[in-house]
């Protein structure tokens, strides 16, 4: 039998109670390809703050009972990183219309039942709640085919994203510093965003 699982949007203060557990899953599930993220709960806690903080932010929480078992992050696109808002200034975007998806993490035990589209569905409607929006966005790191820790049964998720309405857009594209599991120190990795327009 499948687990009920409760998808719930959540911001603000409400969010302080789940820190802790959405801090680990998020070293979890990013220490897999294509991602491979060698994080510390010390980080992962003092970047969700930044959800925290931002009135206009969400996160979409997947429940089993009390456990977090998944979640996904949102927030105006005009209240993120330089490196996130540079592609977009460069190619003619109006940071105010654009609604930045910046990431879903779920717990291996949960997936296939769902819960992947109702995280989009969820940001999505958080978006036309605040209003204003014509672009929804993402963006998703790059690696190579040949990537040595490339999982010979990995199936990019670039079919998924399109049945949501994205677009790949080359054009806009940033780097991000994180350290790789087994390397010493942080490197640059390449990141492509993805689009849906006409909110």
């Amino acid at each position: 039998m499948a687990p009920k699982i409760h998808i719930q949007r959540y911001s603000g203060a409400a969010l302080i109670p789940f820190i802790p557990d959405l801090a680990r899953l998020r070293i979890e599930v990013f220490r897999d390809f294509p991602y491979l993220y060698d994080g510390t709960l010390d980080y992962e806690q003092k970047y969700l703050q930044t959800y925290i903080n931002n009135p206009s932010s969400v996160i979409v929480l997947a429940l089993d009972g009390e456990k977090v078992v998944g979640a996904s992050t949102a927030l105006p696109m005009r209240d993120e990183t330089p490196e996130l808002q540079r592609p977009f200034l460069d190619n003619g975007y109006d940071l105010n219309e654009v609604f930045y998806c910046s990431e879903s993490v779920l717990d291996k035990n949960y997936r296939g039942l769902g819960i992947g589209v109702r995280f989009f569905e969820e940001r999505e409607a958080h978006a036309d709640y605040l209003g204003g929006f014509k672009h929804i966005t993402f963006c998703c790191v790059e690696r190579p085919a040949d990537h040595p820790r490339r999982p010979a049964n990995y199936v990019p998720l670039d079919n998924f994203w399109n049945k949501r309405g994205y677009v790949k857009h080359p054009e806009l594209h940033t780097s991000y510093l994180w350290k790789d599991l087994d390397d010493a120190e942080e490197t640059a990795k390449p990141m492509t965003f993805w689009l849906k327009h006409e909110r």
